[in-house]
């Protein structure tokens, strides 16, 4: 590919903190933003990526046996949503797709609500402000807006929280994305744009919607980019301490294009050997994110067998809680549709909650008096 100047190849590398090898390199930028993380903190963080990966795992298993309606796996992703979610506050607020169960996890939703949705007992499976964090969006790039309406609010109430939204590289086709970025660089709102390039749209290479970097976008509104190797955690977590250092001091919204790989299907429902190269899969299962940091901490000492027994203990801990929270959730009753859809009750909606109840009512079959005696 031909660039037009040396700011576009500059513009175009990838922040890489680890190697794929799990060889620690330096980064003249980005290595200060990561200097407080010492080698407990790197444990943490792949102790995250485990679990995470064990309940995509768990959730995709819960799917094939019935038990859940639809899931979308994140499986190859874990580096992109630990890195980026392991940065933020807890005042901070995060808009994202249906893809990112990995910083729900980290934002503290409860297992079980996790799982709300995609079994089809409920419209949104947590509370958003207990977790700060919106309701999984299904419609493509909508929570864009979302989170730049809400970065404007922060601006409004001079507050120093920051808003992220998190999309994948077929959403920045999207109008609502374009127009989000839009009014965040007009506003200069504290908003951070995380884009997960995991090269498909569905079935769609992003080779076909973006002949150069997705990253490059985001300056012409007026928005700084930066391009990240989103299989490397340490790397994701320093371009995203950046952009919320940024936000928070007034420095406007961040694009951050995180590159890396959709090792799945789309969701369950989605057969990627219909539209895929086997060996794509096979090349990028060697820059895989979890064995990139394992090897970064065997190589410090710092995967003993012990620590990689109690991080198995918590993933089979967590996939046995996931499993558990499922299967025994009550179903919802039917009247429950009705809920939560205006913050206020109004005679509309009251109208036909009464008219879905007679509806109900007439599938019911009163027992006669004969029939009771019959009974006796």
């Amino acid at each position: 590919m031909l660039l037009n100047n040396e700011a576009d190849a500059a513009q175009d590398e990838l922040v890489q903190l680890i190697a794929p090898n799990g060889e620690r390199r330096h980064h003249p930028v980005y290595d200060r933003w990561v200097a407080d993380v010492d080698g407990e903190a790197l444990q943490a963080l792949y102790r995250d990526m485990v679990v995470i990966r064990r309940i995509d795992a768990e959730a995709t298993a819960l799917q094939r046996q019935g038990e859940l309606a639809l899931w979308p796996p994140f499986l190859g992703q874990e580096a992109a949503q630990i890195g980026s979610a392991r940065a933020l506050r807890e005042d901070d607020f995060v808009f994202s797709s249906y893809r990112e169960s990995g910083v729900a996890y980290c934002r503290g939703v409860d297992l079980t609500d996790l799982m709300r949705v995609w079994r089809g007992n409920a419209s949104a499976g947590w509370d958003p402000f207990a977790i700060n964090m919106a309701p999984t969006q299904v419609i493509i790039g909508a929570q864009t807006l979302h989170a730049t309406g809400y970065a404007m609010g922060i601006l409004h109430d001079g507050a120093d929280s920051v808003a992220v939204t998190y999309f994948g590289d077929g959403a920045t086709s999207q109008g609502d994305v374009n127009e989000a970025m839009v009014f965040a660089a007009s506003y200069q709102a504290p908003v951070i744009f995380f884009c997960q390039n995991n090269q498909w749209a569905i079935s769609e290479p992003v080779r076909l919607q973006a002949h150069v970097p997705i990253a490059r976008r985001a300056p012409g509104f007026g928005i700084p980019s930066v391009r990240v190797d989103g299989n490397d955690v340490l790397a994701c977590l320093a371009v995203t301490r950046e952009a919320l250092d940024r936000a928070r001091t007034g420095g406007g919204p961040t694009f951050i294009e995180a590159v890396t790989y959709r090792m799945g299907p789309h969701t369950t429902a989605d057969d990627p050997t219909r539209y895929r190269d086997a060996n794509e899969l096979e090349d990028w299962a060697a820059k895989d994110p979890i064995a990139r940091l394992a090897g970064l901490l065997d190589a410090e000492g710092l995967l003993p067998a012990e620590v990689s027994d109690s991080v198995q203990a918590s993933a089979d801990d967590v996939a046995a809680r996931l499993r558990e929270g499922c299967i025994s959730m009550p179903e919802p009753a039917a009247q429950d549709v009705f809920k939560h859809v205006y913050s206020e009750p109004n005679s509309w909606l009251e109208r036909q909650q009464d008219q879905y109840e007679r509806y109900l009512a007439s599938f019911e079959s009163p027992v006669s008096d004969s029939s009771e005696e019959a009974s006796r």
